[in-house]
């Protein structure tokens, strides 16, 4: 896509969450399109955006060819209050664009947008999969087996460091 622009095209894409980061050929890209392109903004879309077809997350990215990007904008779409997800009979309306709309002209962080300088995305390899600063880390909730796990392997390392303990008194 980017080969077939002429420098100051400007072009949008989705790609899925997976796309953003990963090392190899994905990096590769992503430099190719951090250095050759201006990557100003990504717009983080929620998992169900795509179903049936497709659960996984997506985004928007835009982009104008032939300026290095310096910074890229993030801004996340959230699910309407009373959706759970987003289905056939319940699709991603236009309507819902209307703060992004208003966001676009003079942006400002907020809750749903932060922006991050080009030095931490070379650091991180280029990774562009970067979370909302503003929300915090969901809790993780552990199954009865991994709970059990976890309290086995805390329980051996206890063993482990009572008996180096008896070792070092005798």
């Amino acid at each position: 896509m980017i080969h077939l622009l002429k420098d100051g095209g400007r072009a949008a894409i989705v790609l899925p969450d997976g796309s953003l980061t990963g090392d190899g050929v994905k990096e590769r890209i992503r430099k190719k399109l951090l250095e050759d392109c201006n990557l100003h903004t990504i717009i983080r879309l929620p998992n169900s955006v795509f179903q049936p077809y497709a659960s996984v997350a997506t985004n928007l990215l835009f982009f104008t060819k032939g300026e290095k990007t310096k910074t890229v904008w993030y801004y996340e779409h959230k699910l309407p209050q009373d959706y759970k997800a987003y289905s056939k009979t319940k699709p991603i309306r236009l309507t819902e664009f209307d703060g992004l709309k208003k966001w676009w002209p003079k942006r400002k962080e907020n809750e749903q947008a932060w922006k991050v300088d080009i030095g931490a995305i070379k650091k991180s390899g280029y990774n562009l999969d970067i979370k909302n600063p503003h929300q915090p880390e969901p809790e993780k909730q552990y199954s009865s087996g991994e709970l059990l796990g976890m309290l086995h392997q805390s329980f051996a390392k206890n063993d482990e460091l009572l008996a180096q303990l008896k070792e070092a008194l005798s």
